[in-house]
């Protein structure tokens, strides 16, 4: 079907399947008309699409400058004609401009650093802080390490700062790619960097004065008398040291914003919201918006996007969605890769809030957008999770209408919604609804529907859902052992999460998750099973898994023989004995428990090196002379 016709077909669906299911509990479902403003918008879509297609410059999320800026960077390899080509554009970019574009340009390095270089000498910007940070992001990979070091370089030269955030970002991306050598030189660099940068002394100082004391006329009086030489780099220095104390970051903000000579600039504003984008100053995160739209600034997309993940990972919904509509209206729009990330994330919460779904694919959509697969997924999603089962298969009618098929995602949307509703068989036949449309379930739709099972204390069933699944040659993995084990432990059948454990690891050669190995091993003490436990310990060290000593040091102390403590000593190290700190928390745990006689008998067994060990014999009462004497009849024997 041509696309048009698809989605207009769509859309149609979508206004009729909205409307069409009012009754007496439907006020929940009236704001489900919100997924589109369709009732207005159906009869003006053809001029619409008209216009979307002739027109598409009026779609893009920046101004036609900005575009032409952008597609030219795209379309050529960097060289003279393409710097002449920028040249006659003749446009001054602005701070939110150049990031935009330079986020526009992040997968791809060299063009960023290009274009960075170009608007920096010959286009007369002068880049922040905040800019020199997002440039470095983009570097810091193997194929682009020369250009990174250089900017760093030009970034000290231009009196920047690299703030920790940024630094340790960075360190992190280096270490994980083990370029040591390049690791010690950011450090080396980061710590000259801040001895010899004469701002940071002047921003410790400041931030002392204002946490020192309540803000009022003493503190704006020291402030004063500091003599401060204002620059943007040393107020979003300043900021980020007060990120804690939001009430005088807007005071500090304000303060500044009055002093004689400077003026708060789109830099600022943005570096305040990045600061004040938290539960405890949200209030002032939007009084500050306000103050900026009057101002005539706008926000940064890097500051967007980073304001955005922190409401969605503080769970506030309400405000990512506010902020969302707010960018939208703006020059500097988000990404359909936000859009998508910000409906998983409210699709994702326990109730998702369906006017906030609904919001943001009309605010989407009013700019002449469609939706994505991935959308309509954030939306069938936050229908099953809630249990609207009937509106769920209307957006899936709406997504195929689109030209998107159902997937294993959309799938397992659906049995997961049916699995928390408890509806488990009518969870088990959507398989057979998948295969029947020619989709495979895969080993995550499996899992989905084996831990609804589990959820509902129905592990029989989920067993025998796990027993089709492996007849249908879907291997498991350790997802799916450990939801099968909690399933299990939930109903304290611990012999049998042993069990199944142990016959994956032997029969499909499976690795657990170092997580199930440590909760089974919890449980297998907790009703006296030491040996299996100590087995599970054994097959960790095997599977090249750290020791985990604690639950079984407190078990031996309290109820175990100086046989069990030996053995478990043997086991828990790969080297022909653990170390002597080892020896030392079980005598210790031993002596807690009041038994210094089964320590001592331990105490025997040990090697010579352990018995020598200064910490032990001071234990003993030993420390002075060295030595542990053993009793005649007694032999020392070795672990």
């Amino acid at each position: 079907m041509n696309r048009s016709k698809a989605i207009l077909t769509s859309l149609r669906l979508a206004n009729s399947l909205l409307w069409t299911k009012l009754s007496s509990t439907q006020p929940l479902f009236t704001r489900v008309t919100h997924f589109s403003h369709l009732s207005s918008f159906r009869s003006s879509y053809r001029s619409r699409t008209s216009h979307f297609l002739n027109n598409t410059h009026q779609r893009l999320c920046f101004s036609t400058q900005l575009k032409s800026i952008l597609e030219l960077i795209v379309a050529y390899d960097w060289c003279d004609e393409l710097k002449n080509k920028l040249d006659e554009l003749n446009s001054k970019l602005t701070h939110e401009s150049v990031i935009y574009i330079l986020k526009k340009l992040d997968k791809d390095p060299s063009k960023a650093y290009n274009f960075f270089n170009w608007v920096c000498e010959e286009n007369g910007f002068r880049p922040s802080s905040s800019v020199y940070s997002l440039m470095l992001r983009i570097l810091v990979n193997k194929e682009s390490l020369k250009q990174f070091w250089i900017t760093l370089r030009k970034m000290k030269e231009e009196k920047c700062y690299i703030d920790e955030e940024t630094y340790l970002s960075i360190l992190g991306v280096l270490k994980k790619a083990k370029m040591a050598s390049d690791v010690a030189a950011l450090n080396h660099f980061y710590d000259r960097m801040i001895e010899e940068n004469a701002m940071d002394s002047v921003a410790k100082n400041v931030v002392n004065v204002i946490l020192g004391a309540e803000w009022g006329n003493k503190v704006e009086k020291e402030l004063e008398e500091m003599k401060i030489e204002l620059s943007d780099n040393l107020v979003i220095r300043i900021l980020k040291e007060l990120r804690n104390h939001p009430s005088k970051v807007l005071r500090f903000f304000h303060w500044v914003g009055e002093c004689s000579g400077y003026e708060h600039n789109t830099i600022t504003y943005n570096a305040s919201l990045r600061v004040l984008a938290r539960h405890d100053s949200v209030e002032e995160f939007w009084s500050v918006v306000e103050v900026m739209k009057k101002a005539g600034h706008e926000m940064d997309i890097d500051t967007y996007i980073k304001v955005s993940r922190q409401f969605q990972k503080c769970r506030m919904m309400e405000d990512a969605v506010k902020l969302f509509e707010l960018m939208m209206d703006g020059p500097y729009k988000p990404s359909v890769q936000d859009c998508n990330l910000l409906l998983r994330s409210i699709s994702s919460t326990d109730s998702p809030n369906l006017d906030l779904v609904f919001r943001v694919a009309k605010k989407y959509e009013s700019m002449g957008n469609f939706l994505s697969k991935a959308m309509y997924d954030g939306i069938h999603r936050s229908l099953t999770n809630v249990g609207r089962f009937d509106e769920a298969e209307n957006i899936m009618k709406v997504m195929k209408n689109a030209g998107y098929e159902p997937d294993n995602i959309t799938y397992s949307q659906l049995i997961f919604g049916l699995c928390k509703a408890r509806r488990l068989e009518e969870a088990s036949e959507v398989l057979d609804e998948m295969e029947a449309n020619g989709s495979v379930p895969d080993i995550k739709t499996w899992t989905i529907l084996i831990q609804g099972h589990c959820a509902a204390n129905e592990v029989d069933k989920a067993l025998m859902c796990f027993a089709k699944m492996v007849e249908k040659n879907c291997d498991a993995d350790a997802d799916l052992l450990d939801v099968l084990v909690k399933g299990f432990l939930g109903q304290n059948r611990v012999n049998g999460a042993y069990e199944l454990l142990m016959g994956m690891v032997e029969k499909a050669r499976l690795r657990p998750w170092q997580a199930t190995y440590k909760t089974l091993i919890e449980k297998l003490l907790g009703v006296r099973k030491l040996e299996e436990a100590m087995g599970l310990l054994r097959l960790m060290k095997k599977q090249n898994y750290p020791p985990y000593p604690e639950p079984f040091i407190q078990y031996i102390s309290k109820f175990g023989t100086v046989e069990d403590a030996s053995d478990f000593l043997k086991a828990l190290s790969i080297k022909e004995y653990p170390s002597s700190s080892a020896y030392l928390h079980v005598f210790q745990s031993f002596f807690k428990e009041g038994r210094q006689s089964e320590a001592k008998d331990l105490l025997y067994k040990c090697p010579h090196h352990i018995r020598k060990d200064s910490k032990i014999s001071g234990l003993f009462g030993s420390a002075k002379s060295g030595k542990t004497t053993v009793p005649p009849g007694k032999q020392a024997t070795q672990v």
